[in-house]
Formats: structure tokens, sequence, C-alpha cells
């Protein structure tokens, strides 16, 4: 029975083609694949219903259902059984329709004769397009040949719906494309960009989603996939960053080309009739539907690659290469849904900037960014539907904006913008090896953030007196494996050799909450910001930061070594933390290796209990570093990854001044050295108001350092002081209003 179901559904994709290839068009068309449908599964109607925009659906055509109802019966996404498969992207299959969860009747249909009802989404790599539906007046569960054949025919309709074969919007659809749009996305590289778009992605077409030899089919895929490991063993060999972390992407990029799982489900959809490019375009769909509602950050992450690969995959299958006719602008700005780290490599530093409509901050193509220091704003939702070839785009990556198609005066002002940042840039140049002095003579310390080999060469032209945090977890988070002892402390060798002899703070591995180890058993937690990570992690499971930690002491070979342990709550976590980096050191002086000529212990303040730790605390730690983006989230109970409440509570808040204040106070009492990390570090006014509470080291990005130091030399820390205790004397809830009029004040 399966065979012969099979059977039929491979003759339904046949027929199906012969429709597509027809001269018939819209409305014609649609009736025609309806009626194919319901003769072929041998129900009495079938429909499709489509997304007019993003919350609505409509009956487009139907074989069963009311003629009058087409174009007239709509609903909202989620609503009724259909709705449900649209929001859900899950197939709906029950014998009785009216008794299931969620169900609408339609009475202008007519259908209330039919029972049984599948739902199969139409969708293309995760974009939702309608809903096809086929409806019977027996009850009946259509088995799962029956379903597998419904979604290949609604995989084939979204390639013509997304190819506006079905709805006309061809007049609209040019008008719309001449219109200025603003996308407000999210920062993940800093910058500003202006240039022409470049569309990353162009469409691969499945013309044959059917093929009657599968043997034939499963040679061709094995030799495209071949051809495709090929490919990334090549890209690795040119990679301009091949002994970077880069490369350790890349590795981990290569492994899931080799994954046995992903091509044993396209061999799979194969053996049951589909072309090969067709199941490798199934599985792709298939796997961004699934894995995008996975809250695991990883996971998601990982898709992007995945998408990566099949694209690659898919155009070795068809031959449809990127060459679409269109030429590469000379100021490209790359533009797509998502991007894979090995495509973005491709390209290069001849791109301008980056937009995504995905991706997130920790993601390898953010990486891979950051290295070639290409701006790239994330989360620009639905910029690949309104953007084409050639089109002017002004990237701003400090603010997460962006202008398709700006009007003159918008573009104008961004130009000006651009040319202020150059002429800015060449004045914080003029400073770069002036330290950052204050009218008053106190002079602020100013340190750069790094995680990555490819950030140190800002260093020298950033005017930063050294790093003053290193984050040592994205060597872990780029792999698949545990990296070796040897290879992390050649790493952190070279990371002292570019510094130059300049101070470098390591911070241990500080995993756990967004950032998840892809070999590491994921721990389901209610709030993994506040659960088990960083220091936590090391010292339950203290394997691995044993290890780093030799890698640290040899990496030194007898240079300074400084280490800072992460998410310290209370004393006995640093004091057991320092105690296994001591005992570390006494193996390593008794193995006869080189020990660090001096070795400085440090921890991250980042929860407020740590504020209010014993003495000792202050007294046994050489130094403390402010982790400033987690201590005001936990001191304002506000989630810095959640927009509806991230802005409300502001860094220069009185009640949070004053809570530095009082750390100052208990470093100045023990000699302790202290500083500030953290994106806040690195605004300009904040970074003022810091300084004068009392802080006297700063650590922020490279590109922060001119900006800050140039303030810093233009004012008296103790005027602006007089003015932040002032506003606190007045009841003010933020000192930003009076430090602004004070700064204006002063030209």
């Amino acid at each position: 029975m399966a065979q012969r179901i099979e059977t039929e559904s491979r003759k339904l994709l046949s027929r199906l083609q012969s429709v597509m290839a027809d001269a018939s068009a819209g409305q014609e068309r649609l009736d025609r694949i309806t009626h194919l449908i319901a003769d072929s599964m041998r129900t009495e109607v079938c429909s499709i219903y489509l997304l007019r925009d993003k919350d609505t659906l409509e009956l487009c055509a139907t074989q069963g259902l009311a003629p009058e109802s087409v174009h007239v019966t709509r609903m909202r996404l989620g609503e009724g059984l259909v709705g449900r498969v649209a929001r859900s992207a899950q197939p709906i299959n029950t014998a009785n329709a009216p008794a299931a969860r969620g169900f609408r009747y339609m009475p202008e249909t007519g259908e209330e004769r039919y029972s049984s009802f599948l739902g199969v989404p139409i969708q293309r790599l995760g974009e939702r397009l309608g809903v096809l539906v086929v409806q019977s007046r027996d009850a009946r569960e259509f088995s799962d040949d029956a379903v597998y054949g419904l979604e290949v025919v609604a995989m084939v309709l979204a390639e013509m719906a997304e190819l506006g074969a079905f709805i006309g919007e061809g007049a609209a659809l040019a008008e719309r494309h001449k219109q200025q749009v603003m996308f407000r996305g999210a920062c993940a590289q800093e910058g500003a960009a202006m240039g022409h778009v470049w569309l990353h992605e162009p469409r691969v077409v499945v013309s044959r989603p059917v093929a009657d030899d599968p043997e034939a089919e499963l040679a061709r895929l094995r030799h495209a996939v071949e051809q495709l490991r090929i490919d990334i063993d090549e890209l690795m060999t040119r990679a301009p960053m091949a002994d970077g972390e880069q490369r350790e992407v890349l590795e981990a990029y290569r492994m899931f080309a080799h994954s046995r799982g992903w091509m044993r489900r396209i061999e799979e959809d194969i053996g049951r009739g589909l072309s090969a490019e067709a199941a490798v375009e199934k599985e792709q769909s298939n796997a961004r539907a699934r894995m995008e509602t996975v809250p695991d950050a990883y996971l998601r992450d990982r898709l992007h690659d995945l998408d990566d690969l099949s694209n690659r995959l898919l155009r070795r299958l068809t031959g449809q290469g990127r060459d679409t006719g269109a030429e590469l602008p000379p100021d490209p700005v790359l533009v797509a849904r998502n991007i894979g780290p090995a495509e973005l490599l491709d390209y290069g530093r001849r791109l301008k900037g980056v937009v995504l409509e995905e991706g997130s901050v920790g993601s390898h193509a953010t990486i891979v960014a950051r290295a070639l220091a290409i701006p790239l704003v994330i989360h620009a939702r639905p910029i690949t539907t309104e953007a084409l070839n050639g089109d002017l785009i002004l990237v701003d990556g400090d603010q997460g904006v962006v202008h398709l198609r700006p009007e003159d005066n918008v573009a104008s002002a961004f130009r000006d913008k651009m040319a202020m940042q150059a002429e800015a840039q060449q004045r914080y140049a003029s400073i770069r090896d002036k330290p950052a002095e204050a009218l008053c003579g106190t002079v602020i310390s100013l340190q750069m953030n790094a995680g990555l080999m490819a950030d140190l060469p800002s260093l020298p032209s950033s005017g930063a007196e050294g790093v003053g945090l290193f984050r040592t977890e994205l060597q872990f988070l780029t792999r698949n494996s545990v990296p070796r002892r040897g290879e992390l402390a050649a790493l952190y060798a070279r990371v002292m050799d570019a510094a130059g002899g300049k101070r470098v703070v390591f911070r241990t591995l500080d995993i756990g909450s967004d950032k998840v180890l892809p070999y590491m058993k994921k721990t389901e937690e209610p709030n993994p910001a506040l659960g088990w990570r960083a220091i936590r992690v090391g010292l339950d499971k203290p394997g691995v930061m044993r290890m780093q930690l030799q890698a640290l002491i040899r990496a030194a070979a007898g240079r300074p070594l400084a280490v800072m342990f992460p998410f310290i709550a209370q004393l006995e976590e640093y004091m057991q933390a320092r105690d296994h980096l001591l005992r570390e050191m006494d193996r390593e002086a008794a193995l006869g290796h080189v020990l660090p000529e001096k070795l400085e212990i440090g921890a991250m303040l980042e929860t407020p209990s740590l504020a209010f730790a014993p003495r000792r605390f202050f007294e046994e730690c050489d130094f403390i570093s402010i982790g400033g983006n987690d201590l005001k989230q936990f001191f304002f109970a506000a989630d810095r990854e959640n927009e509806l409440v991230r802005k409300r509570y502001d860094t220069l808040n009185v009640s949070f001044l004053t809570f530095l204040e009082q750390i100052v106070h208990r470093c100045r009492d023990t000699d302790t050295a202290l500083s500030f990390c953290g994106e806040d570090a690195g605004r300009p006014v904040e970074a003022l108001c810091f300084a004068a509470m009392g802080l006297r080291a700063l650590s922020m990005r490279p590109a922060s350092i001119g900006p800050v130091k140039s303030l810093l030399r233009r004012v008296d820390l103790r005027e602006a002081r007089a003015v932040i205790n002032e506003a606190r004397a007045s009841g003010d809830q933020s000192v930003r209003p009076a430090v602004m009029d004070w700064l204006k004040r002063q030209g």
C-alpha cells in the first residue's frame, strides 16, 4: 500500500510539473493545481491559502469548496486549523476536523460536509507562504506517505508562490521597490558604511522535484557532496586568517559537511522519489522550521552553517551559480537572510558592510565580520524582500540602523556623519600616543577588550595601554571538541607576542547562559543568566579549567601573566579558583617548566553580592574588574537582551553611580587595582562620569578609545564630580541631564 501511495505521489508531482510548465498563469493555473491534487489524492476538496500579509491568510483557490468564497474567506494567523498550520509550520492530520482543537467553521465555504482534514505548510527555508489543505467526507486519518507526498507538493508550490505566480503584485511591488525604507536592527559590529546592495543569495530554483531513478540521484548527490567538501578544504587553505580562530570556525563548518545524519535524511528522501536537489531543499526547509523553534542559542546559530552548506550543494546540483548577470558593485553592502562563515570569507574585505535579517552576536559569521572589521547589522527584517541589487544603502553599525534607497537629505546627512567620523579619527590619531590626562592632572588608563587574534592589530593603532579583557571562550565556542592544551598555549603565546609587552588580562572560560559549548551537554535552566555558568561550571567541572590554566602558565614562558576569574559571587568561589591556579603553578614548577615572571590573580565583579564581600576578598585580589554589562542587568533586574526593559535603566542613574562609588572606596581601602569593563566604558559621557567617581582604568572596544580619550583630555574631573554631587543632592534620578548641560557649557 505504501509503495502504491508513493507512486501516486510521484505521478502527482509529474503532473504538477506539466501545469507549471504550461502557458496558463495566475488564477487559472491555481485552479488547475487544486483540481489535480484533489483528483490524485482522491479527496473531494483541495484548497490553497496564501498569506496576504504577515498576519492574514486568504483562500486563493479551491476544488470542492464554494467558488464564491475564493478571495473572500480570510483568517488571522493561528485562527482555525488552517491558521494553526500556518503559525506552527507543522501539519495537522485529523479524521474529525470539527472536533479538533481550534476548528473554526467558515459558513461561506460550505465545508460543513467534510470530516477529514490534512493541512501542510507552504514554506521555503522557513519563510511562511501559506497552507495546502485536502479534505474528504469520509472520516479517515491520512497515512504518513500521504502527508509526505502533500508536503513535497507544498514545497513545489512554495517555489511558484515565491516567484509571484499566484499573487499579482507586479505593479505595486515595482512601485514599492522605489521607496525609502528604514530598518531598525541590532549592532553586531560597529562602524558606518555607504554603498550599493549586493544580494548574497540568488534563488536556486528546483525545477525537477521528482526523479524516476533513485540510484542515479544518489550518485549525483554523493558526487556533489564530495566536490563540496573539496571546496571547503580549498577555502581553508586560502583563508586569509588561516592561523586564527577563523580557521577553527571553518573546521567546525567542515565537520558539519561530513555529518552522517544530514546525508542520511537526504538519501532517504531520494529513496522515496525526490530528485537530489529537491531532497536537499526539503531537508533544509525542515531543519530551518524545526530549529527556529529551539531555544538553544548554539543550535540556532548552527542553522546558519547548515543554510550555507545546503545552498552551496544546491548550486552544484542544479548548476545555478551565483552569476545572475548582475555585476558586483565597487562598494558592495551584502544583504542576506543569513550567511555562513565560509561564505563571508569568500567575499573577504571587498565588502563595505553586511546586513542580515537574522544572525546573532555570537554566530560564526559575526566572529568573522569582527575580524574583518566590517560593519554588521543583524535582525534587519524583512530587508531581503525589500532590497534589490544596486539599491543605495546606508549602514549605521553603531546604532543598528539601515537606510535603504534613502532620500537625498538622509544620504547627505549620512555622508556628513561619515566625514565627521573620518575627521574625528584624524583628531584621535593625533592624541593616540598621549595619555588620557584630564585638565585636573588625573590620568585614566584606557585599555581594549579582545577575544580574537584578529583584534590584536588594533592595540597600537587605537592607543590602548593594554588588553583589559581577553575573552577566552571564543576558542571553545567555535570548535566541535575541546581544544588541546598545546593549541591553547600556542594561541595565548601569540596573543602575548602581538601585545608587544603590554599587559593582557586573560579571563578564564565564561560559558553558560547564552554561550553553550557544542560538545557539552545542555543543562535546561529556567533562567540561564542566573544559573550554572562561568566560574560555577569551572569549579564543578575543574578538568577544563585546569587545562586552560596550564596553557596560560606555559604561554607566559617567563613573562608576566594576569588571570581573571568571571562571575564570582562570593569570597569562597574566588579562593577556590585562586587555589586551582596556585596548584597548577606548583605542578608546572615541579615539571621544570618556566613560571611567569609575575602572576596577578583577579576577579570580575558582576554580581552585586560581591561588592559586599568580606574585606579579605579585596585583600586577596591583585585586581578587580567591574563587569558592567552583567552588573547593570542584575542591579536593575533588567535582562540586557530584552528590548522591553533594557533601555529603561540609565547607567548614570544615581543609585548605580553611588553603588560604583562604594566599590571604589572598598578597593582604595585595600589598595586593590580597579577597572571598569563593558560597553558603557566606551561611551564618552559614561566614561567621564566613571572617572569622576574615582575609577582610574577603563576597558572598551578599540574604536571607543579615541572618543573617550578626546573628551577626558578636555574636562576637569573635579568640576564633573561637583556637577554629579549636586544632581544627587537635588534628588534627580539620573545625573545625565546635569552632566550634559555642563558639557554644553564647556563647549
